[in-house]
């Protein structure tokens, strides 16, 4: 009865989310009040999971997906994201338009949100397509899937770091991020693939009066250095990495512990928000307050989706449903590797029955958290393999209900069937991509 309760509760936040449009916060909280109920909880009880829960989670997590936003916005609006795709596009050449495509979208979607990222870049994707004489609807699956794979995969994109939060692995994001970025290389490789082999046969609109490729790098006007564009990426990422050895060490002394305060994902960030403030033009009410505002509306939703995944995570907790689980004869069957075709599994059916990647992520999280422990999967790498399993579930598929679709889709030009050939279908090529190497990284590394 315990189970029915929890698979009702997520069905109706699933329908409450796609078929009548309700926001996914709400959807997630009336999900939370409905088990919490109805599995017999006291409602006192109820009310303060949902407080600790929701509080607890953002406690540790809420201000990296804050500082996270602030750096994205940053990077879109001073032409830093345009700089790094310039930079890839002379490193590649222009011989290699596609595979130029995905490394720019592979970098470019670890701070800024995928579908910003795909807009910022559709001039240049569409001016390199007409330079290379290639067709126009490979240059988007490859740029839709680099970006796509980060944002799944590498904090401090705010689903992967929910994810980290929700099934306690919020001090471990160092090794999680390293993780991602292994991962999304596979599943970059594969939209590449896709790309070239599938996408390259499809026709769509004709370019019209858009600018050629030299016109779109001069139109940007005096971009960032090299240098200043990639630095608010790198510089959190490397005190992150750089602090997780340490602490994986158990390095003492004044100097570790420093560098220790300096890898803690909130200071890593806020170093990154420094590095971010030397790309403003200039510094007065525009720069400083509206986008900065910007950033904060931005992050306000996700902070929501993810306190309210929080809240529904320890409420299923509390319920007691993790030790009934384990209890169950055929869990035995998914110990060890096959465990992780459990979240990917679950967050595969919510990505494709509500169509947001994050939501996925985060209640995917909630579901299989309790689960865990009872199951003997604990420390830095099985749990961020867990984090890449659910990622890889929020992958698959991008389609109809996705917001990503159809900015890949009326973008590109792409019909609706041509867009479920290239872009769905990448997608799920993706996610089975991912899953299947995360599962041979398990079996290597735990």
């Amino acid at each position: 009865m315990l189970f029915a309760i929890l698979i009702i509760g997520v069905f109706l936040i699933i329908v409450a989310t796609s078929k009548f449009k309700l926001h996914p916060f709400l959807s997630l909280m009336l999900g939370t009040l409905f088990v919490g109920i109805a599995s017999g909880m006291p409602l006192a009880k109820v009310v303060e999971n949902i407080n600790s829960g929701f509080g607890g989670l953002m406690g540790g997590i809420g201000l990296v997906i804050v500082f996270g936003t602030i750096i994205g916005i940053i990077l879109e609006k001073t032409g830093a994201a345009l700089r790094m795709a310039e930079v890839v596009l002379r490193i590649v050449g222009p011989k290699n338009p596609q595979l130029a495509m995905s490394l720019i979208g592979y970098i470019v979607s670890i701070p800024v949100f995928c579908d910003s990222g795909f807009v910022i870049l559709n001039s240049l994707r569409k001016a390199l397509a007409k330079k290379a004489n290639v067709a126009l609807a490979s240059m988007s699956v490859a740029l839709a899937t680099g970006l796509y794979a980060t944002h799944n995969l590498v904090p401090p994109t705010p689903g992967p770091i929910a994810a980290a939060g929700n099934i306690g692995a919020e001090n471990f994001l160092g090794t999680i991020i390293l993780f991602g970025l292994i991962v999304a290389i596979p599943a970059t490789v594969v939209g590449y693939f896709w790309a070239t082999r599938v996408a390259s046969k499809i026709d769509v609109e004709d370019f019209g009066d858009d600018l050629d490729y030299d016109e779109i790098v001069k139109s940007f006007g005096k971009m960032p250095s090299t240098f200043a564009a990639f630095l608010p990426i790198v510089l959190p990422i490397t005190l992150i990495g750089i602090g997780s050895v340490l602490s994986f060490l158990k390095v003492d002394g004044t100097v570790a512990s420093f560098f220790n305060f300096l890898g803690q994902p909130v200071i890593a960030l806020i170093a990154g928000v420094v590095a971010a403030m030397f790309l403003l033009p200039k510094y007065d009410e525009e720069t400083l307050t509206k986008w900065i505002g910007a950033a904060l509306l931005d992050a306000a939703p996700i902070l929501l989706i993810t306190g309210a995944g929080g809240a529904f995570g320890k409420v299923i907790k509390e319920t007691g449903i993790g030790d009934m689980i384990q209890g169950w004869s055929f869990i035995d069957s998914f110990s060890g590797v096959l465990f992780l075709l459990i979240p990917f599994l679950i967050a595969a059916a919510l990505k494709t029955a509500q169509g947001s990647s994050t939501a996925a992520l985060v209640i995917t999280s909630s579901l299989i958290a309790p689960l865990l422990p009872t199951m003997g999967i604990e420390g830095a790498v099985p749990l961020a393999l867990v984090v890449m399993a659910i990622g890889a579930g929020a992958m698959t598929v991008s389609h109809v209900n996705d917001s990503f679709f159809w900015v890949v889709t009326e973008f590109s030009g792409l019909k609706v069937n041509d867009a479920y050939k290239a872009q769905t279908m990448a997608t799920l090529m993706q996610g089975l991509v991912t899953i299947i190497f995360t599962m041979i990284l398990w079996l290597i590394l735990v």
